[in-house]
């Protein structure tokens, strides 16, 4: 901020003038610094407590122009008042468009003394005003490059924590595997191999994270080819040769992309345990918008369901798709027109904001 007494630099080569200016600026509160010269001008102006400088035109040696544009290769120069006894205006846009802060008409009277006290205190009134903003606009940036290396280093702690959950997930999904393979009781084995999938389920969502540039979203294409894939190399791969997936591109929070591996995990594996008693058969996802909502609909051509509701859903399966449907808002049905079965999963695309929060215009 400028003191209290600001200090003017009157670079004039017109020593009664300057003695002028002097007098009605000092009266005015000002301290008035007087150099003869553009070079001494420059001198004064190094040795620095210079608030405001007022410039005359036509000195000896450096002239008007050729010194303020000295002035303002200086770092944080004070504003300079172009002086001049010309009444030519081509003067006055020449000093402006060369950086002047003001410009006004000297006469040999002192005149013009009272304008120039208008024209300093303006001068360094703008010039306060811009540093002021300069300052702002210099911490906003700073604050944004601030957020950046915030941003920048989240994101990485978070591809690392997702990379590292991930391969964890998966060592467990591979010792399950072994453990399957291993396994003498069909039970046992069919036990290890559902808890390979839902722990491949959620492995998934964590690859697909610490792998993508958004941490935000899940493409379920990608995800649920990926799951599945996990799935025919199982232990009950076998019986998975034609498992197939038609999935439109769709993106998802990664919390419900779990739900939604999960439910796909228990329907494939309920289909590969009960619906082709006699072998392996076709199994097909199926994922795609429909209306407001997106449908997931998991199907095969066996043996079906016979006239009760669901005679596979008595276990634990059934709990964890109900589970996970509760999760996703979803409704799960049965198609009654498909030949085989076909489960039926709608839920909306954006999760319903909870009960008793306000949703986001």
């Amino acid at each position: 901020m400028t003191s209290a007494t600001p200090t003017l630099l009157y670079i004039e080569d017109d020593a009664g003038l300057a003695r002028l200016v002097d007098r009605g600026l000092t009266r005015a509160g000002f301290k008035v610094v007087h150099a003869a010269s553009g070079q001494d001008g420059l001198a004064r102006l190094a040795q620095g407590g210079i608030d405001v400088i007022a410039l005359d035109q036509y000195m000896p040696g450096l002239d008007g122009l050729e010194t303020l544009e000295q002035i303002l290769k200086i770092a944080d120069a004070p504003p300079v008042v172009f002086v001049t006894a010309s009444q030519d205006s081509a003067i006055a846009v020449t000093a402006l468009k060369a950086g002047a802060a003001d410009y006004l008409v000297k006469d040999v009277r002192g005149e013009f003394i009272p304008l120039l006290q208008v024209a300093v205190n303006g001068a360094i009134r703008r010039a306060e005003i811009q540093k002021a903003r300069d300052e702002a606009e210099a911490e906003v940036h700073a604050s944004r490059d601030r957020y950046a290396a915030l941003a920048a280093e989240r994101e990485v702690l978070l591809r690392e924590v997702n990379h590292r959950v991930g391969n964890s997930l998966q060592i467990i999904a591979s010792l399950l595997h072994l453990q399957a393979n291993s396994a003498t009781e069909a039970d046992v084995k069919a036990a290890l191999t559902n808890a390979m999938g839902r722990v491949a389920a959620v492995a998934q969502v964590h690859r697909r994270l610490y792998t993508s540039q958004d941490f935000k979203t899940v493409m379920l294409n990608q995800y649920l080819g990926a799951l599945l894939e996990d799935l025919r190399r199982s232990a009950e791969g076998n019986r998975m040769s034609r498992l197939t997936l038609k999935a439109k591109a769709i993106e998802i929070d990664p919390d419900r992309a779990v739900a939604i591996g999960i439910i796909v995990n228990e329907l494939v594996m309920n289909a590969v345990k009960y619906a082709y008693p006699d072998g392996a058969g076709p199994i097909h996802v199926e994922l795609k918008p429909e209306g407001n909502d997106i449908l997931l609909a998991i199907s095969d051509d066996g043996v079906g369901l016979g006239d009760t509701v669901d005679p596979r859903g008595t276990g634990m399966g059934q709990r964890i798709v109900t589970a996970m449907a509760v999760k996703l808002d979803a409704t799960v049905e049965r198609d009654p027109g498909h030949t085989g079965t076909r489960m039926l999963v709608r839920f909306r695309l954006v999760a319903a904001a909870p009960q008793g929060s306000v949703a986001a215009k």
